[in-house]
C-alpha cells in the first residue's frame, strides 16, 4: 500500500527561508510589505520545497479566486460547430492564463439555464464573467447586474431595445456609460463589403442577415442598408432575408432569395458559415462564382473561408484579440488598474465603456 506523501507548509517554507510564517503568507498572497531580499528568500523556497497554496484560504486572504466565467448564451451544439466561439475563447484563454486565472465555461441549454448561471455567478464562485452572444431579450445582464458581479461583454449592449432600432446614437451627456464591452465595426465592416460590390458592378445586392436579435445583425444590416440608400436612393425589401448565422441558414436564405429574385447578382452574407451555405445553394443551381453572383461573407475565419469554392472575399474582424481584450478589460478593471480612466482607456476607438475594434475587407476570389 502506498503511503501518501504529505505537501509542503507553509511552515516549512517559513523555515527554509528563516522567516516567519506571516511573512511567507503576505508573499505567497501578493500582499506588500516584505522587503526584496525577504520575498526573494521566500519564493526560492517556495520553489525548492514544491509549496502550492492553498487556494481556499488564498482567498480568505485575498478575496479573489482567480477564476473566471466565461458565459456564452448558445446551446453546445452551437458553440462547439461554430469555428467563431472557438477563436474568442482561445483569446480569452490565452490573456486569462498568462494571469493564472482559471477559466471556468458556462453555456446556455434553454431559458431555465439562466437562473442556473446567475446563482452560480451570485455565489461568489468566480471574480468576474465574461459574457458574449447575447440575445436582446436576454435576462443574463439583468441577473448579472442584480448578483454583482464585475462584467465585460462580447458585442455591443442593446438589450430592452428594439431590435430593428437598436444602431448606435448620440449618447446624453449625463447618461450611464452602460456595460463595458468589446465589439468590431460592424456596421462599418458591412459598408466596405457593399461598396466593394458596387465598385464591380453589381447593382442587385442582396443580404442574407444574422439573428436579428442580436445587434452585430442590425448593425451590419444597417450598414448594408446605408450603401444601398446611396446607391439606389432605397433598398428592396425582396433583396434581404433573414438568417441565423448557420450554414443551413445561408441555405435556406439563397434558396428563397433566388425564388423571389432570380437577377440577384452580388450577396453579402452576415458571416462566413453563412456564405458557405449561400456557395452551396449557387453551385446546386448552376450560377457561377464571381461572374454570375458575387459573395462576400463576414468575419475572416481562415478554416472556413479559404476552403470555401471558390476561396471566400469576406470582412475580418480580430475574433481571438477581441477574446483577449474582454479578458485583458476584467483583469484590469479587478486589478484597480484603469490607466487614469475608464475601463476601454488607452484602447482603439474606445467611447465611453465601449471599445470597438476596426475591421478590413479581405479579398478572395468570390467577388
Amino acid at each position: 500500500m502506498t503511503e501518501a506523501v504529505s505537501r509542503p507548509t507553509l511552515e516549512a517554507v517559513a523555515a527554509r527561508a528563516g522567516v516567519s510564517r506571516a511573512t511567507v503568507s503576505r508573499v505567497v498572497n501578493g500582499g506588500d510589505g516584505v522587503r526584496g531580499p525577504l520575498a526573494a528568500r521566500v519564493r526560492k523556497a517556495v520553489e525548492e520545497l514544491g509549496y502550492v497554496p492553498n487556494q481556499a484560504a488564498r482567498s480568505l486572504v485575498t478575496k479573489r479566486h482567480d477564476a473566471v466565467a466565461v458565459v456564452i448564451a448558445e446551446p453546445e451544439t452551437r458553440v462547439f460547430a461554430d469555428p467563431f466561439f472557438a477563436l474568442q475563447l482561445r483569446g480569452i484563454s490565452k490573456e486569462l492564463t498568462a494571469h493564472d486565472n482559471q477559466l471556468v465555461l458556462l453555456l446556455i441549454e434553454g431559458r431555465a439555464d439562466h437562473a442556473r448561471v446567475a446563482r452560480y455567478l451570485a455565489g461568489n464562485h468566480v471574480d468576474g464573467a465574461l459574457v458574449f452572444s447575447l440575445h436582446l431579450d436576454d435576462p443574463l445582464p439583468g441577473l448579472i447586474q442584480d448578483a454583482g458581479v464585475p462584467t465585460v461583454f462580447g458585442g455591443r449592449p442593446g438589450w430592452g431595445q428594439d431590435p430593428r432600432n437598436a444602431g448606435p446614437g448620440p449618447a446624453r451627456a449625463d447618461a450611464d456609460p452602460g456595460p463595458v464591452y468589446v465589439d468590431c465595426d460592424n456596421r462599418g465592416g458591412a459598408r466596405s463589403a457593399v461598396r466593394h460590390l458596387v465598385g464591380l458592378g453589381r447593382r442587385r445586392i442582396a443580404h442574407i442577415t444574422g439573428a436579428l436579435d442580436q445587434t452585430s445583425a442590425v448593425d451590419r444590416l444597417d450598414g448594408y442598408r446605408d450603401v444601398m440608400a446611396e446607391v439606389l436612393g432605397r433598398d428592396d425589401p425582396r433583396l434581404v432575408v433573414e438568417s441565423d448565422f448557420t450554414p443551413g441558414g445561408g441555405e435556406d436564405a439563397m434558396r428563397e432569395l433566388l425564388g423571389r429574385c432570380p437577377d440577384v447578382d452580388a450577396v453579402f452574407a452576415a458571416n462566413d458559415l453563412t456564405a458557405l451555405g449561400a456557395l452551396r445553394v449557387l453551385r446546386a443551381h448552376g450560377r457561377r462564382v464571381p461572374e454570375d453572383v458575387a459573395v462576400i461573407g463576414f468575419d475572416d475565419m481562415v478554416p472556413v473561408t479559404e476552403q470555401a469554392d471558390p476561396p471566400l472575399t469576406t470582412v475580418r474582424q480580430d475574433i481571438e484579440e477581441m477574446g483577449r481584450l474582454m479578458a485583458r478589460l476584467l483583469l484590469r478593471g479587478l486589478s484597480g488598474d484603469r490607466d487614469g480612466g475608464g475601463p476601454a482607456a488607452g484602447c482603439p476607438d474606445a467611447a465611453g465603456n465601449g471599445v470597438i475594434l476596426p475591421t478590413t475587407l479581405i479579398r478572395r476570389a468570390s467577388a
